[in-house]
């Protein structure tokens, strides 16, 4: 493991430290690239605007057409955290805004596959839909949105993934609107919003439509922006159960729904999701943490925080990707998606903790399942190094026993492990595709995921049955057959495409720690702020002293250590190696409480030996 130091321009720490920002933040924030207070400025008033995504404004028209009419509105949703909180997002925002008719279907992992396929268009339109909306999904679904238009359903695709390649072509479905930072022509600055970012500007183009056609009286506060820009957010307490507004004409003029409440259910699909927490994405999550944080949260996101056992008062982003997200992950890889949409959509505080209790349960089994399949791949893994050699430059692995809903998280644990791009298959459920491996990727930087299986698919023709997703995380399904044939190709576009020092596995760092900076309240400010994929956490490095160390759980390493000279504690989780009387360690910095007395800890996360 190579420790590498972030630079953090002297300019932009200047001046950062002159517009009253702390050293330290200062020192962390340049070194992720901000350059100035104003991108650090988390006020709604930043957001980007509506109007700016392609899409927005012909969505807004289609919805506020389809409420006035009061046809029926069906969501699609995905089987992710990002999928079911996009989806709780549209169903408590259209009934905000008027929808007195609505209903959602997520699709089975197992059953239906991903996205929206034909079958499932049929099932929307038996409900009696008349308007069909995909959330986090939809952008590759050519058969079902031409199956859905067919049967006589208006589709509008919201959606955040990257479009289907044809013969290196992009090409789109046929919906009557698509919504999409990465259509083509969107000049949409983040990129990598969320799906239910995504799904979070429609709504807010909705209700703009709205008030510009006279439905909604906007106060004076509120009112300003023209048709498609920002609509304003006003913060709010409580999380009583949207009123629908029936809209019926446009004399009817009602007070101004606040979307406000939705944000904590925006935050927690954007960080679940591991997007790169751009500016735009960061105002999005802190404006969703300080609503957690004061109270103002929907009784599922509240029950799911005490089934954690986390502290919403204190919440952090962490939570979202380490606490709820999981939780709620967990129903869409062994069991029901529905459980997490229903748990994110209730209102009821005593429902909500028996679904947050039985999405805890879930999980605990989904950890169980990972962990005898983490090891069964490590050890497939292993086999195929020889001692003292190193890894191939990609790893694919099959095992019969494996179960599909937990091949992504394995996928990634072997990634962090061997720093290779990692494809984990199990073989498919559905009736009728037992023949079938799905397949999810991981990947390291440098390696474009999805790109890499677009071109398998081009030198290797009728391998890849379907493929799809990022740079970074990406799925795929194959013939049991042709697993030998993928392994290969991919092991020789990663040899094609990945040198030794990308291979070279490394962790950037912020240097090292000045004594007079660990001190709990400061690590409790470090909490507050918004960390996550492409603006890591803070981790700092540098070599102690090491004084003592053992095993606690069998699995953990406790540490004593000597810091410039004063001892602190460490801990190295699922770290069991003994370490040197002298090492470089990278650590991040945690605060614990014994005998009412809190102190700074260090949670260590890698040694350079």
């Amino acid at each position: 493991m190579k420790l590498i130091v972030r630079e953090a321009p002297p300019r932009s720490v200047w001046a950062l430290e002159q517009a009253g920002i702390h050293p330290l933040l200062a020192q962390l924030f340049a070194a992720r690239g901000v350059a100035s207070a104003d991108e650090l400025e988390d006020g709604l008033a930043r957001l980007l605007p509506p109007a700016a995504m392609k899409g927005t404004l012909e969505a807004a028209v289609l919805l506020a057409d389809a409420i006035a009419a009061g046809k029926t509105i069906c969501v699609v949703a995905d089987y992710d955290c990002d999928g079911a909180t996009a989806c709780a997002v549209a169903l408590r925002g259209l009934r905000l805004l008027g929808a007195t008719q609505v209903s959602y279907i997520v699709p089975d992992r197992v059953i239906d596959g991903y996205g929206l396929t034909a079958p499932i268009a049929e099932r929307v339109k038996a409900t009696g839909a008349d308007v069909l909306v995909t959330v986090d999904n939809g952008i590759a679904s050519m058969d079902g949105v031409a199956r859905a238009r067919a049967l006589g359903m208006q589709v509008l695709v919201t959606d955040h993934h990257l479009p289907a390649l044809q013969d290196g072509q992009i090409v789109l479905p046929d919906a009557d609107v698509i919504v999409n930072p990465n259509q083509p022509g969107c000049a949409f600055a983040s990129k990598s919003i969320a799906g239910v970012g995504v799904m979070f500007y429609v709504l807010l183009a909705l209700r703009a439509e709205l008030r510009t056609r006279g439905v909604f009286d906007a106060s004076p506060s509120d009112a300003g922006p023209p048709q498609g820009a920002r609509a304003p957010l006003d913060g709010e307490r409580g999380s009583e159960t949207p009123k629908a507004h029936a809209v019926t004409s446009v004399g009817a003029r009602l007070p101004q729904p606040k979307l406000d409440t939705l944000l904590p259910l925006v935050a927690l699909g954007t960080v679940a999701d591991v997007v790169r927490l751009d500016a735009n994405n960061r105002r999005l999550v802190a404006q969703g943490l300080k609503r957690i944080r004061a109270g103002a949260l929907p009784a599922g996101v509240a029950a799911l925080f005490t089934a954690a056992g986390r502290v919403a008062a204190v919440a952090t982003s962490f939570d979202f990707g380490f606490a709820l997200g999981p939780r709620i992950n967990a129903a869409g890889r062994l069991s029901d998606m529905t459980l997490g949409i229903e748990c994110l959509l209730t209102d009821d505080a005593g429902r909500a903790a028996e679904l947050a209790k039985t999405l805890d349960g879930i999980n605990r089994e989904r950890r169980d399942i990972e962990a005898g399949m983490r090891e069964q791949a490590q050890y497939a893994a292993d086999a195929m190094i020889d001692e003292d050699e190193v890894p191939p430059p990609a790893i694919a692995i099959f095992d019969p026993d494996f179960h599909e809903g937990v091949v992504g998280i394995v996928a990634s644990r072997i990634k962090d492990k061997l720093h290779r791009p990692t494809f984990v298959f199990a073989a498919s459920q559905a009736p009728g595709r037992e023949h079938e491996l799905k397949g999810s990727g991981r990947s390291i930087a440098g390696f474009h995921l999805r790109d890499a299986l677009d071109l398998v698919a081009k030198r290797h023709p009728g391998v890849l049955l379907r493929f799809g997703g990022h740079a970074m995380a990406a799925g795929c399904t194959i013939a049991e057959e042709h697993f030998e044939v993928f392994e290969q190709a991919l092991q020789q576009v990663a040899h094609e495409w990945l040198d030794a020092a990308t291979l070279l596995r490394r962790l950037d760092t912020d240097g090292p720690l000045a004594p007079e900076y660990r001190r709990a309240e400061l690590v409790d400010r470090l909490h507050k702020e918004v960390w996550g994929q492409g603006f890591a956490a803070p981790t700092f490095s540098e070599e102690v002293e090491v004084v003592s160390q053992r095993l606690v759980g069998e699995k953990h390493l406790a540490l004593k250590l000597k810091h410039r000279g004063q001892p602190v504690d460490g801990i190295w989780f699922g770290h069991t190696e003994s370490l040197p009387a002298r090492v470089k360690l990278a650590f991040r910095l945690d605060a614990d409480e014994w005998q009412g007395v809190r102190r700074v800890r260090f949670l260590v996360e890698a040694a350079e030996l």
